[in-house]
């Protein structure tokens, strides 16, 4: 592990978190939170960057180590919150910054919005606010949400023969480097007989019930009273447009954006590059 991190558990009111903890002991509490299935592993190319902070990057429930919500629950948006307060609750930390990345990111700017004397800082990657959903398919959304979630039963692990070959499963479903994709990869993986099996829960596959509308997630990021750096990159995903980035920077008391050219995963895969302008905003 770079710079000596280290494994850590967290408790918390829905089952124990899983971390990894690096840094500066005693220098400015800094909580990364990372994307939808990734897990603490995304944040190992920045942490060399960081040294000077006293760095945890979480494993969000059913992520890597953390553990599964409990049966018959699901991942709903606002309990990610809760999971977020709870860490900063174990750790001691009456405030600290965030960093997230996509959906770590969403989630960091709820925490922002729900509890906005716990952040310092609010550092975001390829992420501001939750992805938003049209009201006319707010119907169809949940009858699918609620179609797909009673038809999963439970079957056997599928079985990954290796680590080259888990990597080769996630280079088909993300546009990353294998480097990237390795890390992350490593970390969500567990033996069994005959090989390995993703750690990560398979509820976290399934669709969304509820969506916010565009309106309240721009309602929610007005609430936000932490300065804000958004780091985003070029090509922007469809699912966070520049204009859809634009209109909502335009509602906090004090945003501003760095875009870079590059993937969704540019944190991990351009680390000193994205490193310079969150050192600057940090400090």
């Amino acid at each position: 592990m770079p710079m000596g991190l280290r494994e850590i558990s967290l408790a918390s009111a829905r089952g124990e978190l899983a971390a990894l903890r690096g840094g500066t002991p005693g220098g400015p509490p800094l909580l990364c939170l990372h994307g939808w299935l990734d897990n603490a592993a995304s944040f190992l190319p920045l942490a060399p960057h960081l040294a000077q902070f006293d760095l945890v990057a979480l494993d969000l429930p059913g992520h890597g180590a953390s553990a599964h919500r409990a049966p018959g629950y699901d991942y709903a948006f606002a309990d990610w919150v809760h999971d977020v307060l709870d860490a900063m609750d174990a750790l001691g930390w009456a405030q600290a910054d965030l960093l997230g990345h996509s959906m770590g990111g969403a989630i960091a700017s709820a925490v922002a919005a729900a509890a906005p004397a716990r952040v310092r800082r609010l550092a975001l990657v390829e992420a501001l606010g939750p992805i938003s959903g049209e009201p006319a398919q707010a119907g169809q959304r949940l009858r699918d949400a609620v179609a797909a979630r009673r038809a999963m039963a439970p079957r056997p692990p599928r079985v990954i023969p290796d680590l080259d070959a888990a990597v080769a499963a996630r280079l088909a479903a993300s546009r990353m480097t294998p480097e990237a994709a390795r890390l992350i990869v490593q970390r969500n993986l567990r033996p069994v007989e005959g090989g390995h099996a993703w750690r990560s829960d398979p509820r976290l596959t399934l669709p969304s019930a509820l969506r916010m509308a565009e309106a309240t997630v721009q309602s929610l990021l007005r609430s936000i009273e932490a300065p804000v750096l958004v780091i985003a990159a070029d090509p922007s995903p469809p699912y966070f447009p520049a204009a859809v980035r634009e209109a909502r920077l335009a509602c906090l008391a004090d945003g501003r954006v760095q875009v870079f050219e590059g993937g969704h995963h540019l944190h991990m895969e351009q680390a000193a590059r994205v490193a310079a302008p969150l050192l600057a905003f940090l400090r």
